[in-house]
């Protein structure tokens, strides 16, 4: 069954004109980025040059439509935009690159294993941080005025998306712009293009030809966001989280030498097909008709990869440094769990977060269960298992196979 709306198919009509840029995605980013500068009046060519790599790679996507060319260049132009106010203050407020990011917290593991549900849990304590979608999106210094009009904006962005392009969206993965959100949005690179819009083999090529110095790089970037957002405002814990951090929990160390990772678990042939729903999803809106097969073996492929990195990354890590979540305990018995989970990660549990719990756990309104099937995508529950071998063996310690399937949180 397609995901591709209607709607998106009559834009797409009167986006041809506009999509026209793919076919020289390289001089439609010289002119897109120019401006950015010009707006900007500075500029990054290093930083630029790699979403150079993005475009070039997203437009060379068989399926991408006019409509998912004009997303990804504004998008991309959005995030270069980010990167040279971020730079800009930097200049102005030196003492901003002396704030601590002291004891962060870094929530991961494979997507759909409660990594939201984590994040929001700890987020939500008055002693602590996540960082907001709009903040990530125009990170800078404390101004109201300026927040009201990014919310307002993501919002109504939000709202067009999952209206016309992507309904099942706000059921898979419900979010505000006054929400804390995925740490992708504040870093320059990392699998997610991939995940949110095609395959793009030749960035994931680039991208596996980077150095440990240019992963340690990226990470020192988000670091440099989370300290513009925290100059002039109440210091408090940061909680950050994004499924992939997975792949880069040992860059994430250096920068962050004083981190805990608070890493979520699953069944991988539980939470595999639903992965796939939502990446088809995200693709629907770049692309005609994402192929299934296709979207079932980039996820696996990636999952794998993310999940074997991290094994080997824990094995040179102190135990208190990774603190291991079952998702069915957390989603089974949260006041029970919750309380552990701070204590583990050494914060303070109160009875105002005890409070707060059940509005924290409550679906969004409007939102329903997610609904899929691993089948779609081509995977095989024995193939999944043979592929996930070795994380396997670890989850057996924790009795996660053994726990009844959960609905999703």
């Amino acid at each position: 069954m397609s995901r591709t709306t209607r709607a998106s198919k009559v834009l797409n009509t009167v986006f041809a004109p506009a999509g026209r840029g793919r076919e020289d995605p390289m001089n439609a980013w010289a002119k897109a980025s120019a401006q950015v500068e010009r707006d900007a009046g500075t500029q990054d060519r290093e930083f630029a040059d790699g979403l150079g790599v993005v475009i070039s790679s997203i437009a060379a996507e068989p399926r991408l439509t006019p409509l998912g060319w004009t997303f990804v260049l504004g998008s991309i132009k959005d995030r270069y935009a980010n990167r040279l106010r971020i730079n800009r203050l930097l200049v102005e407020h030196p003492e901003i690159a002396d704030e601590p990011i002291a004891d962060p917290v870094f929530v991961l593991g494979l997507p759909r294993t409660a990594t939201t549900l984590a994040h929001r849990v700890l987020a939500a304590s008055p002693a602590h941080r996540g960082p907001l979608m709009w903040e990530m999106s125009h990170t800078g210094l404390e101004d109201a005025a300026v927040a009201a009009r990014e919310i307002k904006k993501l919002n109504q962005g939000s709202q067009l998306v999952t209206g016309l392009f992507a309904p099942g969206l706000k059921h898979m993965h419900p979010s505000r712009a006054e929400h804390p959100e995925e740490s992708m949005m504040l870093l320059p690179h990392g699998t997610f293009w991939s995940l949110l819009h095609g395959s793009v083999p030749a960035y994931r090529g680039w991208y596996a030809r980077r150095s440990a110095e240019d992963l340690a790089g990226d990470y020192a970037y988000l670091k440099r966001g989370l300290q513009v957002l925290q100059h002039g405002r109440e210091r408090k814990r940061w909680i950050v989280k994004y499924p992939g951090h997975l792949n880069d929990m040992a860059a994430i160390q250096e920068v962050f030498p004083d981190a805990t990772f608070v890493w979520t678990h699953r069944d991988p042939a539980t939470v595999l097909g639903s992965t796939c729903s939502l990446v088809e999803t995200m693709w629907s809106m770049y692309q005609k008709d994402p192929d299934p097969t296709e979207v079932g073996q980039l996820v696996l492929d990636t999952m794998v990869t993310w999940v074997n990195t991290a094994l080997e990354s824990r094995l040179s890590m102190p135990p208190s440094a990774i603190v291991d979540v079952p998702y069915h305990r957390l989603s089974a018995d949260p006041h029970t769990e919750v309380p552990r989970l701070y204590a583990a990660i050494g914060a303070k549990w109160t009875a105002d977060d005890e409070a707060q719990l059940e509005q924290v756990l409550a679906r969004p309104a409007g939102t329903r269960p997610h609904q899929y099937d691993m089948g779609r995508y081509g995977l095989h529950p024995d193939h999944v298992e043979e592929s996930f071998a070795s994380y396997l063996r670890l989850l057996n310690t924790f009795d996660v196979l053994d726990a009844k399937p959960q609905a999703e949180m």
